[in-house]
């Protein structure tokens, strides 16, 4: 961490019970990722920061977060294998470490910030360690804001959505009813049948997209790989957002389905196809009890979109419709579809590629603090647009992977490209046409067979990189 601790404090937890269980089906799909990236796999952790509301001391902070960690079982539990399978263990006592440091010249929560991405960076030891760490970042002497990072077997986004929620009462010391439903809940429930018979169904549809799918995401050879080898291209679109607001109300769908389908075609478009077969990250929260549920609940969602041969407002219509029959379809047991997998794959001579991805990580779907845009014509305002490179790592094993950021202010869109198949400035032209073609799309219904005219497709983009 490049900004030094001053001090480090101990909060001493006590739950209500212990326990293990086996892994609940959004544990059993991080499980599984975390193994194959390795030592990328740092690419799962979560980095969060949380403000501290009004003027409150240090044990004030120590104790809410004490609380925090009593209320969840899912902060105080360890991930091991055994010759059973692979379980999580829920520890009843406990100690967490804390460092405290002082605010930088960003300010507090700029700090937090700051700290929360340097402490994701490191990999957790989850046969050991707890699956969070945490930094108070003080000012004045005061506790103003913590950074945090957790395990994704721990959390998804949903989940620190929810912690967020429930911070300010903490600090205040409110009493609050006990969460009603907890991981190894989780887990026994998705060995009942209700359960099971839904993975059988979403499992039945995956076999029968991957019977006919391309065996790869692009059809051309890999090239020369840059070192590293996966990089992380970001986009920052006051522009984007806004368009996609005006889309998702005119056309009565969400902003989510709105920019599935620019990523979807721009990926399309890209790879020279005229279907995109993309996983959607799906927080998977349709049943009541698991929508308090501080846990990683979401699973991977196939979505199949054919592109109209029109414009871009009914390939907004057809992704909704798709994305819909890919959420209905996103709830199974994670072994068991690794099972039908490789059943295709001997079957077919190799199993179908789908390391393609969209992730929308916002909490509610909305950017609560975008500027106030008027003027039917947003293209002026993609001059402020900013693009950057912003991570890289030597295995997440990604050929595109598109997130839709937390920012609350603007369209804060990034994309994880393999360099052996397309460079950082292919990667940089696609995240600009997805805001194109929102962004025109407010103004006049885009043809798809303009999107060509935005992006290079990837074979010949490997070409130049290999002559160069």
């Amino acid at each position: 961490m490049t900004t030094p601790p001053m001090a480090t404090a101990s909060v001493r937890f006590s739950g209500t019970r212990d326990g293990e269980a086996p892994l609940t089906w959004g544990q059993r799909l991080m499980w599984r990722a975390v193994h194959l990236m390795g030592p990328s796999q740092s690419f799962l952790n979560c980095p969060w920061v949380l403000p501290v509301h009004g003027r409150r001391d240090l044990p004030t902070v120590l104790n809410a977060l004490r609380r925090m960690l009593e209320r969840h079982e899912s902060l105080r539990t360890t991930f091991t294998d055994t010759p059973d399978g692979p379980v999580q263990r829920v520890a009843r006592t406990g100690e967490l470490t804390v460092e405290l440091v002082r605010s930088g010249p960003e300010g507090p929560l700029g700090t937090a910030a700051r700290i929360a991405d340097e402490l994701g960076t490191t990999v957790f030891e989850h046969g050991a360690d707890l699956p969070l760490r945490c930094v108070i970042v003080l000012a004045d002497g005061r506790p103003r804001a913590l950074a945090f990072a957790f395990s994704h077997l721990a959390v998804d986004f949903q989940a620190l959505s929810l912690l967020s929620a429930e911070w300010r009462a903490l600090l205040r010391g409110d009493t609050l009813p006990a969460p009603p439903w907890q991981p190894m809940e989780q887990a026994a429930l998705e060995r009942e049948e209700p359960f099971l018979a839904r993975s059988r169904r979403s499992i039945r549809y995956w076999r029968k997209v991957l019977e006919t799918v391309p065996l790869e995401v692009f059809d051309h050879p890999p090239g020369e790989p840059e070192e590293p080898r996966f990089i992380e291209v970001g986009m920052e679109s006051v522009a984007l957002a806004a368009a996609a607001v005006r889309l998702a109300e005119r056309l009565t769908i969400s902003t989510t389905s709105v920019l599935i389908a620019a990523c979807a075609t721009v990926l399309a478009v890209t790879s020279g196809r005229p279907r995109a077969v993309m996983q959607l990250v799906h927080s998977n929260r349709r049943d009541p009890r698991t929508r308090p549920l501080v846990a990683t609940v979401g699973q991977d969602a196939l979505l199949v979109l054919d592109l109209p041969g029109t414009g871009f407002t009914d390939t907004c219509l057809a992704a909704h419709h798709s994305a819909l029959m890919a959420y209905r379809n996103a709830h199974y047991d994670p072994f068991e579809m690794r099972a039908m997998r490789e059943e295709i794959g001997r079957i077919r001579g190799g199993e179908p590629d789908l390391d393609a991805f969209f992730n929308d990580r916002r909490g509610d779907g909305t950017w609560p603090n975008l500027p106030r845009v008027t003027g039917e014509d947003l293209t002026p305002l993609t001059a402020k647009t900013r693009t950057y490179v912003t991570n890289a790592w030597p295995g997440v094993r990604f050929k595109a992977f598109f997130t839709l950021g937390t920012a609350p202010d603007t369209g804060q869109l990034s994309l994880i490209i393999d360099t052996a198949y397309l460079t950082r400035q292919t990667a940089t032209a696609m995240l600009r046409a997805v805001e194109t073609l929102v962004v025109r799309t407010c103004t006049e219904d885009v043809p798809i067979a303009a999107v060509k005219d935005l992006v290079p497709p990837a074979e010949s983009d490997i070409a130049l990189k290999s002559r160069t």
